[in-house]
């Protein structure tokens, strides 16, 4: 058994605070050495309790705190002054290692963040080139509408062979998107984030107008 478990089978608060000076009378109850104690407030047996401060535990606790002590080394102090042997080599059980992830497994994760990302991106990209279209032939085309033509087609191919090719297809564009994804991801947050901070100064100047 390790140090923990043999302290706790065999010593008692009591016998710890004996064994260090404490003075415990017939009805079990001593001056409480955690606080300024006049008249006896800690009752003291298999674990201790302060009826003044409120602090309770074992044998390990006790010696820890009258002596600063960390728990490991109040343990190893009392088996040592109590004279028990216990396993000092004594090691916590291995944690178990999670599953690892099959090939698989980790190809439909990613197709699936792939295919989270682009479907926002197809319908950006899809409202980008309606928004943006210019008006007239002289108007000079707006850089979400020039991004929409480059992209949508392309966009639109990619989410159709995630949904319904084969693996290897599937794959295919997992590994041509790559880190890419990251990139459009922040793409699309850029752009919301714009909208937001365009949409609030439009509310705060018309809450100006309105005063």
């Amino acid at each position: 058994m390790n140090v923990f478990a043999v302290v706790k089978e065999n010593v008692t608060a009591r016998q710890v605070a004996m064994q260090y000076g404490i003075k415990i009378n017939r009805s079990g109850l001593a001056c409480c050495p955690f606080h300024k104690d006049k008249t006896p407030s800690m009752k003291i047996d298999k674990r201790y309790y302060c009826f003044g401060c409120g602090d309770t535990g074992d044998a390990i606790d006790f010696v820890a705190k009258y002596f600063g002590l960390a728990p490991k080394e109040a343990a190893m102090k009392i088996a040592s002054d109590f004279g028990l042997n216990y396993d000092a080599t004594n090691r916590a059980p291995p944690k178990k290692m999670a599953p690892k992830k099959t090939p698989e497994q980790i190809l439909d994760e990613e197709q699936k963040q792939c295919f989270c990302v682009l479907s926002d991106y197809y319908h950006l990209l899809r409202k980008w080139k309606t928004e943006y279209a210019p008006k007239s032939m002289d108007e000079e085309w707006h850089p979400c509408f020039v991004e929409a033509l480059q992209n949508i087609s392309k966009v639109e191919y990619q989410l159709d062979t995630l949904l319904e090719k084969d693996i290897p297809d599937r794959a295919s564009v997992v590994s041509d998107i790559g880190k890419g994804v990251k990139s459009i991801a922040g793409r699309i947050e850029e752009y919301r984030r714009s909208q937001g901070d365009a949409g609030e100064h439009r509310k705060g100047r018309s809450q100006e107008n309105s005063r």
